[in-house]
């Protein structure tokens, strides 16, 4: 069967590519799942020619000038989790540290214990909904973790749900092997150890799997060292797979600069990061993924160094975050939101950091995160008069339509 030719015209495009920019009456001709051209409006015609579509009728959509941007993607979530931590919050308000909570077995361990309890069914019921609720914004791609496990066969069935989520819904799920999220009660003063079986048992078995498209680690004081970072990092570099770092949230102990000196496709959070890390971040073309919901559930005071990493020609990007205890959100546009009111993000950044930025972040940058010739057709029709919308309006999703490889979903039908 040939693959479908269809034009996409009558629209403003956001195309979120360096070269194309912005085009006030524009359109896009899609081939089967991919985007064959973008351009001007009146560049149509010599371009279905070129095309080999001279004289035939392909299926046509009138957008009727509104705003498209490529689908957004959230590059940083923990979004399989059983349960929530509520109270957590509550105690927070009372005054006590997300640290002070940790250490007291609460924290991740807490839902480390709701996870291991959940059969991979009630993983999934659970996890549904906040999907659903990313995709209804125009979410097309998302990252998922591991993290909540800490045993093998824990892991296994996280990743497991997050790859039947990504079968059930439509969008392209990645998902994140995050063993080295905190060290486990069975491990408890003998990190190294839990380091080592994660690095010379787990990852292999995971990865042989197919259950893993990147390791992150949480290197921080309450979880894991840059030496044993490093460790993982070694792992997984044997066995060709892309690493990720969660850092600088609560201390700065140069988690930011290992990434970076690993090439790492990002490093995320970064309250506590400065120059030296813009700086890296910048020479290695390392992503900075910023995590606003985070820092206004934990009231932190410190800001991620935007200013630094601006000037260091850094990539910033922007995620959710969506995860029980530090950010119980499954919203990106607010995301979007806060990034520019509290950490100064102009909407412009806003945009292109959950969109060609993150799909750096998820190593998918020749695939996914502009509308450009070559590029998978996902792509969101919006109902605003200017994209500076998207990260303007907090509690209302301004999407028309959302386009996967240039299919139209059609509401509410994104629950399984």
């Amino acid at each position: 069967m040939p693959e479908a030719l269809r034009v996409w015209r009558n629209a403003r495009l956001a195309t979120c590519d360096a070269a194309l920019g912005t085009i006030a009456r524009g359109a896009l001709i899609t081939r089967g799942g991919h985007i064959e051209w973008v351009g001007e409006e009146s560049a149509l015609g010599g371009a279905l020619a070129a095309a080999g579509a001279a004289g035939a009728s392909p299926e046509e959509h009138d957008l009727g000038g509104a705003w498209v941007t490529p689908g957004l993607i959230d590059c940083h979530t923990h979004l399989v989790f059983a349960g929530n931590r509520a109270d957590e919050y509550a105690e927070r308000l009372r005054g006590r540290s997300y640290a002070e909570i940790a250490r007291a077995g609460g924290g991740i361990l807490s839902t480390v214990r709701a996870v291991r309890a959940a059969s991979e069914q009630q993983l999934f019921d659970e996890s549904a909904p906040r999907l659903a609720a990313l995709t209804a914004e125009g979410v097309t791609t998302l990252e998922i973790k591991s993290g909540y496990g800490l045993t093998l066969a824990d892991e296994a069935k996280m990743l497991r749900v997050a790859r039947q989520l990504g079968r059930a819904f439509p969008l392209t799920v990645r998902t994140t092997f995050l063993a080295a999220h905190t060290v486990p009660p069975e491990y408890q003063g003998r990190a190294d150890a839990y380091v080592a079986t994660i690095a010379d048992e787990w990852l292999p078995a995971l990865a042989a799997d197919g259950l893993v498209d990147a390791v992150d680690v949480f290197c921080e004081s309450i979880a894991f060292s840059v030496a044993q970072a490093q460790r993982l990092y070694a792992a997984a570099r044997a066995l060709g797979i892309p690493v990720k770092m969660h850092a600088e949230q609560l201390t700065n102990m140069g988690g930011t600069l290992l990434a970076a000196s690993q090439r790492a496709l990002s490093s995320d959070h970064l309250e506590y990061a400065g120059e030296a890390e813009a700086a890296a971040l910048a020479r290695s073309g390392t992503v900075a993924v910023l995590l606003p919901v985070a820092y206004y559930c934990l009231g932190e005071a410190r800001k991620p160094p935007v200013a630094a990493l601006r000037a260091a020609g850094a990539a910033l990007a922007v995620a959710s975050d969506c995860n029980p205890g530090s950010a119980p959100g499954t919203s990106l546009l607010l995301a979007m939101s806060m990034a520019t009111r509290l950490f100064g993000l102009t909407a412009q950044e806003a945009l292109l950091g959950v969109t060609r930025h993150a799909a750096q972040a998820l190593g998918l940058a020749a695939e996914r995160g502009v509308l450009a010739p070559g590029k998978t057709a996902d792509f969101v029709v919006w109902n605003v008069r200017s994209v500076e919308e998207l990260s303007y309006w907090i509690g209302f999703n301004p999407r028309r339509t959302v386009v996967r490889a240039a299919e139209v979903l059609r509401w509410p039908n994104t629950n399984p």
